[in-house]
């Protein structure tokens, strides 16, 4: 029989995850990860196997033209795993806004849509329209499916959502939206299969990685999140600032002279660890480094995810747990310590000795909150989301 497969996009500001599944049972197995860095005419496919890794090289034509960087990377991801044919492309898009609330067959009408609302989210929308375009050039007929990282975030109530603004802003669209909502949806669907008692309460997701936020759970629902209308807000990330008194902005463009351009690419690019440190956006470049504008820099950022932690907490109206995911989150204990040590008056104790690698229970037998370490898996949700909108593959799909 042919081997179908599903292919997964997750895209970054300069680099795209991909996942491929094989679907037995209805549902999405996964058989191979590979990631690929982009550059402006050329692409680099690293593909991660149990026992080896392969680097590929592949030539392409200009950014506009991005389908020739995605045919040959295609076809090696077939070769190597052996797929015969593809029953569905599934996309991961960081911002739906309230039009888009779950996973979306993507059409000409989605995919405008999705254009809309680049201006939100700069770093990453603009990938997954190039991904988008990429597949539809070279397999018109192969269903697409579009999940968005913010419909996870709509089960919030508007009191959360709102900001103190006009409420006439509100209905314009100006609101709390929240983002990483798939790795979200991936950690509160571990808790109700592993740890059930936990997901019926009150949980604190800390997604920590170069993009961080933190969300607060009920029942595996979303109340609360550090990110709001864009994927500025929050707690420090790698390059972007996370909160910012708004005043510091108007300063910055009226009594400095900043342009638009300029603030925009110091929110995004020179902000956050980058910023704070001068040294490098990577927690890791920053754990091993000696300087103390390093060690200042992980300092400010851990106290400010406690607080946000805390913070939402209030939301949920108390705390039965506290899960780490995330690059940093899952593989830098040094941080998740510190993190810890500021919630000590909530009776929150990370054992040091802990394991470190996910899924791990860190916590002390004192603690009064169970302290986890889960590995977020957005290309599972985005394969499962995919099967969910198109159960059935096309008799005619590409190879």
């Amino acid at each position: 029989m042919p081997r179908d497969a599903i292919l997964t996009f997750n895209p970054g500001s300069s680099s795209v995850k991909l996942g491929v599944f094989t679907v037995e049972d209805g549902r999405p197995q996964l058989i191979g990860r590979a990631s690929v860095s982009m550059g402006p005419r050329t692409s680099a496919l690293r593909i991660d196997d149990a026992d080896r890794a392969i680097d590929l090289p592949a030539a392409g034509d200009a950014l506009p033209a991005f389908h020739t960087q995605i045919d040959p990377i295609a076809r090696h991801l077939f070769r190597h795993f052996a797929i015969d044919r593809l029953r569905a492309v599934a996309h991961r898009v960081v911002h739906g806004g309230d039009r888009f609330t779950g996973p979306t067959l993507i059409d000409a009408t989605v995919r405008a849509g999705i254009e809309a609302l680049a201006p939100l989210a700069p770093l990453h929308q603009p990938q997954s329209l190039r991904n988008i375009t990429a597949v539809r050039h070279l397999w018109p007929d192969l269903p697409q499916v579009a999940s968005f990282d913010t419909a996870f975030h709509r089960t919030q109530s508007d009191r959360v959502r709102r900001f103190a603004l006009p409420r006439v802003l509100f209905d314009d669209g100006i609101k709390r939206y929240g983002f990483h909502g798939l790795s979200f949806q991936s950690i509160a669907g571990q808790l109700q299969e592993r740890h059930p008692a936990l997901h019926a309460g009150r949980v604190v997701v800390a997604h920590l990685g170069s993009g961080a936020s933190v969300c607060g759970l009920v029942g595996g629902e979303s109340r609360d999140t550090s990110m709001a209308f864009s994927t500025l807000d929050g707690v420090p990330m790698a390059t972007r600032p996370g909160a910012v008194d708004p005043g510091v902005l108007l300063y910055l463009q009226k009594e400095r002279g900043m342009t638009l351009d300029a603030l925009e690419d110091m929110l995004y690019h020179r902000s956050g660890l980058l910023g704070l440190s001068g040294i490098s956006g990577d927690a890791r470049v920053l754990a091993a480094s000696a300087a103390p504008e390093a060690r200042e820099a992980l300092a400010s950022m851990t106290l400010r995810i406690a607080r946000e932690i805390a913070a939402i907490a209030t939301t949920l109206g108390g705390l039965d747990a506290i899960v780490f995911t995330g690059g940093i989150g899952e593989h830098q204990p040094d941080i998740r310590n510190a993190i810890c040590l500021h919630l000590g008056w909530l009776g929150v104790q990370a054992d040091p000795l802990a394991p470190a690698v996910p899924p791990a229970r860190i916590d002390v037998a004192g603690s009064k909150v169970p302290l986890l370490v889960l590995h977020t898996d957005e290309e599972q949700v985005l394969a499962e989301e995919a099967c969910q909108v198109h159960p059935h593959p096309p008799s005619g799909t590409p190879r």
